[in-house]
C-alpha cells in the first residue's frame, strides 16, 4: 500500500512541479492524459528502481528483462512476450465488442471523418496509453507482485493485487460492481500474464493492447471516452451484457473473454513450464 499510495503521491508532486514549466492542457483532452501517464510511470519507475531494486535487491530477470547493456536470449524472449501479450489483448478486448453486435445489437457508424484521420487519432491515443499501461503494471504487478509472491505465494499475490486494481478504478465515470469485478478480473489476468516469459514486457503489451483496441474501435476505455474521427460505436444493451457507456469492461461479454484470456495466459504457463 506504502508503494501504491506512495507512486500515486509522487506523480501529483511532479505535475505541480510540471505544471509551472508547461501550459496546462485543456480538461479531458489526450495531452492532459498523456502528461499524467508520463507522471505516473516516472513514480513508479523510480519506485521501482528504489525500493524494488535497491532495497529488496530484486533482479531484471525476476521481471522478465534482459541484463542491463544486453539483449541477447532474454531480450528475445521479452519482446516477443511483448507480442504475444499485445495480440491477446487486442483479439480478446475485439471479441467482446464483436459478441455484442449479435448479442446485445451493438453496431459501429461512420460519423464524417476519414480512415487517415482515424488511425492518426489511434496513433496518438497509442503514444498515451502505452506509458498509461507501463505505469500500472510497475503499480499492480512489478516489484509488489514479486515481493508478495514470495512472502505468500503467487496465486495469493495475484488475488490481493487483482483486487486492488479494481478497487483503483472505484470511482470512474459510469461504473458499476460488474465492472470493477472485470477490472480485478483483468488484473488476475495481468498477474498470470506477468509470470510467463516476458514477465512485465508481456503484462504490459496485454495491457496495451487491451485498451489500444477499445479506444481505436472507438469504445470507452474503463468509463472513459476518447473520441474518434470516422468511427463511432454504439454498444446496445442491456447494459449488463454489453458494458453500455462504461465500454466493454462493464458487460458479461467481457468477463467472458477475460476469463478466456487468463486460461490461454495459463496454458502459455505450462507449455513454458514444461519447456
Amino acid at each position: 500500500m506504502v508503494f501504491l499510495l506512495g507512486g500515486y503521491a509522487l506523480a501529483l508532486a511532479v505535475l505541480l512541479v510540471a505544471q509551472r514549466f508547461i501550459r496546462r492542457p485543456a480538461p479531458g483532452s489526450l495531452r492532459e492524459a498523456g502528461i499524467e501517464a508520463l507522471a505516473l510511470l516516472a513514480s513508479y519507475a523510480a519506485l521501482t528502481w528504489l525500493i524494488g531494486f535497491r532495497v529488496l535487491k530484486l533482479t531484471r530477470a525476476e521481471f522478465g528483462l534482459p541484463a542491463r547493456g544486453g539483449h541477447g536470449v532474454r531480450g528475445t524472449v521479452g519482446f516477443r512476450g511483448f507480442g504475444w501479450g499485445l495480440l491477446l489483448g487486442v483479439i480478446i478486448a475485439a471479441l467482446a465488442m464483436l459478441l455484442a453486435v449479435p448479442l446485445g445489437h451493438a453496431a459501429w457508424r461512420t460519423d464524417g471523418g476519414t480512415v487517415p484521420q482515424w488511425l492518426g487519432r489511434v496513433v496518438l491515443t497509442g503514444l498515451v496509453l502505452l506509458p498509461a499501461a507501463l505505469a500500472e503494471e510497475l503499480a499492480f504487478r512489478g516489484a509488489p507482485l514479486l515481493t508478495l509472491g514470495k512472502q505468500f505465494g503467487r496465486i495469493p499475490a495475484i488475488l490481493v493485487l487483482a483486487l486492488l486494481f479494481g478497487v483503483a478504478h472505484l470511482d470512474n465515470e459510469a461504473v458499476t460492481l460488474l465492472a470493477l469485478g472485470n477490472i480485478a478480473l483483468a488484473g488476475v489476468l495481468l498477474g498470470v500474464a506477468f509470470f510467463t516469459s516476458g514477465g512485465l514486457l508481456t503484462s504490459t503489451g496485454l495491457h496495451f493492447g487491451w485498451n489500444l483496441a477499445l479506444a481505436g474501435l472507438a469504445a470507452p476505455v474503463s468509463g472513459t471516452t476518447i473520441p474518434m474521427p470516422w468511427l463511432d460505436y454504439s454498444a446496445g444493451g442491456p447494459r449488463w451484457l454489453t458494458g453500455g457507456v462504461f465500454g466493454p469492461e462493464g458487460g458479461a461479454l467481457a468477463s467472458l473473454c477475460l476469463l478466456s484470456g487468463v486460461f490461454l495466459a495459463l496454458r502459455r504457463r505450462r507449455k513454458e513450464s514444461r519447456a
